[in-house]
């Protein structure tokens, strides 16, 4: 009698237990751990917009005025990606700045920070000659009244630092509340850059998608020199505030003129047989050449094709070179996410 209620109890607790999940527990099977932080779907990130993957012909869509054969035509393959909406402006490098002054200045040192990061802003008055640069170089970057237009004067390095610091400042935040970290920020690849600028238009001359430089109305499409000297027809001498042109099918602005900006690939003037054809991108830490696409305020027409390549030494700060930064797309699009 006393066994056979030791048993009715021991069967009891076993199904009562069962009752309680202990069935359903896994027993030495392989289920992954379970201490991962919750991630439904990945975030837009603030100030930028979703590029979906896809493919387009990379390269020349017209003439190739130099012939200089870099730029031939080829079919490539870009994954989804968020890239900025605009150009860095100077309040945002100024945010980036104001951190590094405060937190990191012993560490790297003044020297260091001010001749490294700092945006050079006698790039002004050393890129031209006989040009009267003076007001800019004291105002562009410290006066308020131009703090939504694009950051220059910062070489490839800076870009590359902003970018690193970019992103341990928005995985420190999504850390604190308990969030899954971000992809890294970056300078986008020069494909990348070229499939942004395209607005998801094949073959297309201008990220407007036209082949010509004016609208219905005669208003010029961007900030570029549209004549031999005529800089202002655009509304803007030099640069002009991010935003101030329509933008391209993805929703990015600026593709085309106001500053060139840099991109993550080494220039190679063999760029098309040498790279591969799915999210290509070329690194050559022994090539001082990088890329940088879309053209500039100071530049003509050509250098604002969707298909044009150009190239600056990696340490040169320029008036006319900025950047922005683009982020990977984690998983596989439905689509639904860049509506």
């Amino acid at each position: 009698m006393n066994k056979l209620f030791k048993l009715s109890s021991f069967a009891l607790a076993v199904l009562l237990l069962a009752g309680c999940g202990l069935r359903n527990r896994p027993q030495g099977d392989l289920v992954g751990s379970d201490d991962r932080p919750d991630y439904n779907a990945q975030q837009i990130p603030y100030g930028m917009v979703a590029c979906p993957g896809g493919t387009f012909h990379m390269g020349q869509a017209d003439q190739d005025i130099a012939a200089t054969m870099a730029n031939l035509n080829k079919q490539v393959t870009i994954g989804a990606f968020y890239m900025d909406e605009t150009e860095i402006t100077n309040n945002e490098y100024r945010q980036f700045m104001d951190v590094i002054m405060q937190d990191s200045l012993e560490v790297l040192g003044e020297d260091w920070v001010m001749a490294e990061l700092y945006p050079d802003t006698t790039v002004w008055v050393k890129d031209f000659s006989y040009h009267m640069g003076d007001p800019l170089m004291e105002y562009y970057y410290s006066h308020p009244a131009f703090d939504d237009y694009p950051v220059v004067g910062v070489d490839y390095f800076a870009a590359k630092y902003f970018s690193k610091w970019r992103s341990n400042f928005k995985n420190q935040a999504n850390a604190d509340n308990g969030m899954a970290p971000m992809p890294s920020f970056r300078l986008p690849s020069e494909a990348e850059w070229e499939y942004a600028s395209r607005g998801g238009r094949d073959m297309t001359v201008y990220p407007w998608g036209g082949p010509y430089l004016r609208n219905a109305k005669g208003c010029l499409l961007a900030n570029f020199k549209p004549g031999r000297g005529d800089y202002y027809s655009d509304g803007f001498s030099y640069t002009a505030p991010v935003a101030q042109y329509f933008p391209n099918d993805y929703g990015l602005y600026d593709m085309a003129g106001n500053v060139a900006e840099w991109c993550e690939d080494a220039y190679a003037d063999a760029y098309v047989p040498i790279t591969w054809d799915l999210n290509p991108v070329y690194y050559d830490d022994n090539e001082p050449r990088k890329v940088v696409r879309g053209g500039s305020w100071k530049d003509i027409a050509y250098f604002l094709e969707t298909g044009t390549r150009n190239f600056e030494y990696q340490d040169s700060a320029r008036s006319y070179i900025g950047f922005r930064n683009a982020m990977v797309y984690l998983g596989r699009s439905s689509g639904r996410e860049f509506r």
